[in-house]
């Protein structure tokens, strides 16, 4: 057929755009970066000429400068003018005074609380949660690092169980509901009592779900390795007996925060609770949709398959994640949401349009034409959330900028925030007809679900694990391990999606003119080898964050010499306190 000018097309251009926009934000960091190690030369420059300076400075040049210690040390006793008398209004000119507030969007909803006392007990629950999620990430990545290995080396190794079709699923599944599963509600066991001002319900029930969701993916896992698999779509490859294990597991969490919300303190349910409680019930819902034995073949088994697959991804991980973000980016901020209602408008708009959008994964199939259209109109609907989302964290973000250079933790923010705009917008502009010709069915799909669980889900994850144990264990990562991690994972991330959207854009226009597909295999291979490149820098990445987390709960007593007067005298002090035994 008759290749399109690619540049007339309004997907390829709102694509184009997308992937321009990180691209812009890296070379605005390369500025900045460069500027400032300019100025750091010139500050040692001056330095080395101060050093100089006081070498050679004389003694009249010192008491000059002891006189002026002394003038600039000098202080007042702040009662000159007041006297000692206490003050009295008498004409009541102070009464009524009220705090000036920033002009916002619309009149603040919720002031801050307080950060109540976490009991050890639900420490030690969340920490549970989060160590058994780095360790899924661990186990899952592997199996992902072996499959993008088979790319570059299909004959890598002979044995079925470790085959690309067992290996990929039990990849997907292991980070999907072992690592980022767990690590949500780990997360929401310390942010709904927060926001609820509220202990939390019953903690030997989130220890119950924690062993049935570790069962589910264990049983899944070896399942899928011995070949035995549901047979049908992506991500519904476990088996029903194995997902009722998830299911019950997440319903018995959620009859928990229900209780919890419930029991509630304050007036309002936060917008944090909207989010996390909405996404655990469409769970409940597109699971049991998915796996009723009523459509799991035909036509009917296709749209629910895209139905499942999209909710999982949309109504579950990112509906989920922006409420523990609603949460954590004031709080990291030290400053309220910049609007609470762009914040509900995004929430009724994401139900509204993304649950219409799972078909767009199936344009131009036997699926009715206009059961297609809609998933498409779903998808630029999708649109108006992105759009609120995005503006409602980078607005709350204004007059805060400078914290991000001192913050080992609101970089993961950002980026998370950068790609939920992006990879959210690019997934719109896959869903148009010409768009979705060229790239349906190559490794673009694969590049954008990175974009997305990886730029997005991974990011924010662990921005609020950084962000989060070191209040319940008292102890901070190592920074340097921390800006390791971060640069590995986000490096590793653009050399797997730039090199395989772009070599998918190609292989789809080679199909378009009937080239052999043998030729469009060959055409991959560079860029295959790229995505072993970057997952194996993501992969070593997760391994610096296991070792973090590992850092951050481990009890370990340090023994730190003092090295500045202060310490050395209070050192001598407690030392010469110490009773004398023989």
């Amino acid at each position: 057929m008759e290749t399109k000018n690619l540049f007339s097309e309004s997907g390829i251009i709102i694509t184009l755009i997308l992937i321009l926009i990180p691209l812009l934000f890296a070379v605005i960091i390369v500025i900045i970066k460069a500027y400032a190690a300019i100025s750091q030369y010139s500050k040692r420059k001056e330095l080395e000429k101060f050093n100089e300076y006081l070498k050679g400075i004389s003694s009249d040049e010192l008491e000059i400068l002891e006189q002026q210690k002394r003038a600039f040390e000098f202080s007042l006793s702040n009662n000159e003018l007041a006297g000692e008398s206490i003050p009295f209004d008498k004409k009541g000119l102070l009464d009524n005074i009220r705090e000036a507030t920033p002009l916002r969007f619309i009149e603040q909803k919720k002031k801050g609380q307080p950060r109540p006392y976490i009991e050890p007990a639900l420490t030690k629950l969340i920490l549970w949660y989060l160590g058994c999620a780095t360790g899924w990430l661990l186990l899952g990545t592997t199996a992902g690092e072996m499959v993008g290995i088979k790319f570059v080396t299909p004959d890598l190794d002979h044995y079925s169980w470790l085959s690309f079709g067992r290996l990929r699923p039990v990849h997907t599944n292991a980070v999907f509901w072992g690592w980022a599963s767990l690590a949500m509600l780990g997360l929401a066991y310390y942010v709904v009592p927060r926001v609820s001002n509220v202990p939390v319900t019953s903690i030997k029930t989130g220890y119950w779900s924690l062993i049935l969701i570790n069962a589910s993916v264990i049983a899944g896992s070896i399942c899928l390795m011995a070949g035995i698999n549901n047979g049908g779509g992506e991500y519904r490859e476990y088996i029903w007996p194995v997902m009722a294990l998830m299911g019950i597991g997440v319903f018995i969490s959620l009859r928990n925060f229900l209780k919890t919300i419930a029991k509630r303190t304050t007036k309002e349910i936060y917008v944090s609770n909207w989010y996390i409680i909405s996404a655990m019930m469409f769970l409940l819902v597109i699971a049991a949709v998915a796996y009723w034995p009523g459509w799991q073949k035909g036509l009917g088994e296709t749209i629910v398959q895209g139905y499942y697959m999209h909710q999982g991804v949309g109504m579950w991980f990112m509906l989920f994640n922006l409420g523990l973000l609603y949460y954590f980016l004031p709080q990291q901020l030290n400053k309220p949401i910049y609007s609470y209602s762009l914040g509900i408008l995004a929430f009724w708009a994401q139900i509204v349009f993304y649950t219409l959008i799972g078909t767009h994964h199936f344009i131009f199939s036997a699926i009715p034409w206009w059961l297609q259209t809609i998933a498409i109109v779903g998808s630029a609907g999708m649109i108006i959330p992105v759009v609120a989302g995005t503006t409602n964290f980078l607005m709350t973000f204004t007059g805060s900028w400078n914290k991000i250079s001192g913050s080992y933790t609101l970089p993961f923010y950002l980026i998370g925030i950068v790609f939920y705009f992006t990879g959210s917008l690019q997934g719109t502009a896959e869903a148009f007809r010409f768009t979705n010709l060229i790239w349906h069915f190559t490794d673009f799909t694969v590049a954008h679900s990175h974009i997305t669980m990886y730029g997005i889900i991974c990011f924010m994850l662990w921005g609020f694990i950084y962000t989060i144990v070191p209040r319940l264990t008292g102890k901070e990562p190592n920074q340097i391990t921390v800006g390791a991690h971060f640069w590995m994972a986000l490096i590793g991330l653009i050399f797997y999606t730039f090199p395989l959207m772009y070599g998918a854009t190609l292989k789809g226009l080679l199909w378009m003119d009937g080239k052999p597909f043998i030729d469009s295999v060959s055409l991959m291979a560079p860029y295959w080898l790229w995505r072993a490149i970057g997952g194996t820098l993501m992969w070593f990445s997760h391994i610096l964050f296991a070792y973090n987390f590992y850092y951050m709960v481990k009890q370990k007593e340090e023994i730190v010499i003092p090295s500045t007067p202060t310490g050395i005298l209070k050192a001598k002090q407690e030392l010469g306190n110490q009773p004398v035994t023989n």
